[in-house]
């Protein structure tokens, strides 16, 4: 026979299974009969402390008729921020909540524990690995789960727990081709539209999604400017042309003098992209100009195998090995600093011009000393 407790927590008894139950009386059912909410545990303790935290969120207004997924109100969060971020941005959203869902899908936004997110983001690391991702799906969860306990959906916030990861040491990571290396480049690369490209990138730090939309509007017909107005977008696997990254990233770059005729050709080469793909009124895909982009830098002795944004990262840090102030190459870069974009506005022409020529001066003097 159930054992009555005498401060309003119920029955409690053990199951002839092993479990230890309590039942709660939790109010009327329309009928006017009682009705009752069951507790298991394999402990009395562990029983009772079910029943103390189900009066607890009684007690804080949480939602205790709601039963939904992390994959239910995940969904339903992602559906929210459908027009608030870029499509990259939102495409970029999917792929990290594929990854929480995998392991939090079909668990109940109210069992989700603690442990369970630390768990998950140091088996997501264990090698070593994967920090950037660990990082993305740490922050979207935390929104998520924030949106829920706003909601009265959950009582506390399990990953404003939780312990953060300690980052690993990074590793001597090489991200930019070395001065050596762009020498090389420069004196070996084929004189054609993809050589022609990967220098660009590495004078102009464009990224190379501002390159493959570059149409002849954007090219001064001397080469001495490019004006980049627009970006390559991928959706779901499809190219389109937005906006760039960020208000900042709409600029304009001066180039060298020694470079300007190669801009000039390269200008001629737009129909009516500077990448054109397949169909002819469409950009290229990005993994076809890398593929390009690999097959070149490849035939080039001494040169290791880096991505076409490892171009974006050289120029900086040659214009910073040079001296060159950093708010000029964030304006040249199109960097987006909230507390420093009004100042990159007013970076002159003459300036930025004048930073240029000092790289072109940079890759002929080492040319001519060879």
């Amino acid at each position: 026979m159930p054992k009555k407790r005498s401060n309003g927590e119920g029955a409690l008894r053990k199951r002839k299974n092993g479990l230890w139950e309590c039942m709660m009386m939790i109010g009327f059912q329309p009928n006017g009969k009682r009705k009752y909410k069951s507790f298991y545990g394999k402990t009395q303790k562990a029983v009772l402390q079910k029943v103390q935290d189900y009066k607890l969120a009684l007690e804080s207004g949480l939602d205790l008729t709601t039963e939904l997924t992390f994959g239910q109100w995940s969904q339903t969060w992602y559906e929210g921020y459908a027009g608030q971020v870029s499509p990259t941005t939102y495409e970029g959203y999917r792929y990290t909540l594929k990854i929480l869902n995998a392991t939090f899908g079909k668990k109940l936004l109210k069992q989700i524990k603690v442990a369970d997110v630390e768990t998950f983001l140091r088996d997501l690391t264990k090698d070593g690995a994967h920090q950037s991702l660990a990082s993305k799906c740490r922050g979207m969860m935390f929104q998520i789960m924030k949106k829920a306990q706003a909601n009265d959906l959950i009582l506390k916030n399990p990953v404003e727990l939780a312990d953060k990861l300690k980052q690993a040491p990074m590793q001597n990571k090489k991200d930019s081709f070395t001065a050596e290396e762009v020498q090389a480049l420069f004196q070996y690369l084929p004189q054609d539209k993809v050589g022609n490209s990967i220098r660009l990138l590495l004078l102009t730090g464009m990224r190379s999604q501002e390159l493959l939309v570059l149409e002849a509007i954007h090219m001064e017909a001397d080469g001495s400017c490019i004006h980049i107005r627009q970006a390559l977008k991928q959706i779901r696997g499809s190219v389109a042309i937005g906006p760039p990254k960020s208000a900042s990233s709409i600029r304009d770059v001066p180039i060298p003098k020694a470079y300007q005729a190669m801009v000039a050709e390269l200008r001629m080469e737009c129909s009516p992209y500077l990448w054109t793909g397949r169909s002819g009124d469409k950009p290229c895909n990005p993994t076809h100009f890398r593929d390009k982009f690999q097959t070149a830098i490849a035939a080039v002795p001494g040169v290791r195998k880096l991505t076409p944004h490892a171009c974006r990262h050289t120029f900086v840090s040659q214009l910073q090995a040079q001296g060159i102030p950093m708010e000029t190459i964030q304006s040249l870069a199109g960097h987006a600093q909230i507390d420093m974009t009004e100042h990159y506005l007013h970076v002159q022409d003459g300036v930025k011009a004048t930073a240029v020529e000092r790289m072109a001066d940079l890759i002929l003097n080492r040319q001519a000393e060879k």
